[in-house]
């Protein structure tokens, strides 16, 4: 791709200054401002980006004019913009690999065996006081947050290398079957590069977006990063203190209670109703009393009125332990929709906490 004229910068900061311009011979007003729910549908017999180029692109030129008639961007500034972009077609490749299972027993040992909760010892150590501040602060454990960085980006050592506007801008037009929610990342990450007042090439991130040490999406960054020693930066990626409380701004808005547990083992005989609560999408429906009448004994102390869900693990070949997942395990699974993630989680944070307590 040629470079611009127009470094991106100047140009998105100077919009957020300005109202915007549309293109010569439109005839949208200016500041006529378009329901989400009218974004362009995604034409699938368009010409491929990796053909026509970013600005030859049909649905790049109808994302262009949605942004433009909203309201929030000139067309010149996005012009510019898709004229710096690169397109990336090994990340398409990454997305359509067919997707793997693994047993719990083989994830957890590559995602919270020991060395990454040695990992997490020593980063908590050497961040301890940021992360202990942010921690009674939130109300979330200091173990929790250093658990999700963790298996993350083990602890910021693998935060992606990919400029996430070539990752964002090749899926949103060139993956059909996530289309709609990439351009939507995309248009928050072109707004979150104007909130942060920096080149908006700089980021750099995973192949599918995601950012920093905990990998937020645009979307979730401008929801829920935290700017917390207060330099004007939310900074996710170097900043421990910004990536603590971000983390912990996540977990406190999807619904995390102090001193709460996140899972209790439990005694059962599995039958086919209980296998089919099991088999069920991950939500809070049932409290640990209608567990109970079912046949379902908890191992350690939990009230009677606590909401649950029933899962299980596989811990060697065709061997299961079942487990009553409680509502900060619902909070941590809002994160990564993934039970074997959320239990990961929490094994990590017992190991860098060195007891046995979430």
């Amino acid at each position: 791709m040629k470079k611009i004229a127009v470094p991106l910068t100047a140009a998105l900061i100077l919009a957020a200054c300005s109202a915007p311009q549309p293109p010569e011979g439109s005839n949208a007003p200016e500041t006529a401002v378009v329901p989400q729910a009218q974004r362009p549908v995604f034409d699938d017999a368009a010409e491929s980006v990796a053909i026509s180029g970013f600005n030859g692109n049909a649905n790049v030129q109808r994302f262009i004019d949605y942004e433009v008639k909203s309201g929030r961007f000139s067309y010149n500034e996005l012009q510019n913009f898709f004229g710096g972009v690169a397109y990336k077609g090994n990340i398409i490749n990454i997305m359509n690999r067919p997707g793997t299972s693994k047993p719990w027993y083989e994830f957890r040992q590559a995602n919270a065996g020991g060395s990454r909760v040695s990992a997490g010892k020593q980063f908590y150590a050497k961040n301890k006081g940021v992360i202990d501040a942010v921690a009674k602060s939130y109300g979330v454990p200091a173990e929790i947050i250093v658990a999700i960085v963790g298996i993350e980006t083990n602890y910021g050592t693998n935060m992606g290398s990919f400029r996430v506007a070539d990752s964002l801008s090749t899926l949103a037009f060139d993956y059909p079957r996530r289309a709609e929610f990439f351009q939507k990342e995309l248009n928050e990450f072109l707004l979150m590069a104007k909130a942060e007042k920096r080149d908006v090439f700089s980021f750099k991130g995973s192949y599918a977006g995601a950012m920093g040490m905990p990998q937020f999406m645009p979307s979730s960054f401008r929801k829920y990063a935290v700017d917390y020693d207060g330099d004007g930066f939310h900074d996710i990626w170097n900043n421990v203190g910004d990536v603590a409380a971000s983390v912990a701004n996540y977990m406190k808005a999807h619904g995390w209670k102090t001193n709460g547990k996140m899972v209790v083992p439990v005694s059962l005989t599995i039958n086919q109703e209980l296998q089919s609560i099991i088999d069920e999408k991950t939500a809070l429906t049932r409290t640990v009393a209608d567990f109970k009448r079912l046949g379902v004994q908890p191992q350690e102390g939990v009230a009677d009125d606590e909401k649950a869900i029933l899962y299980r693990l596989e811990t060697s070949p065709g061997v299961y332990e079942y487990y009553l997942g409680l509502n900060n395990f619902y909070a941590v699974w809002q994160y990564n929709h993934s039970r074997m993630y959320v239990t990961a989680v929490r094994d990590i944070a017992n190991g860098v906490s060195g007891n046995y307590r979430l």
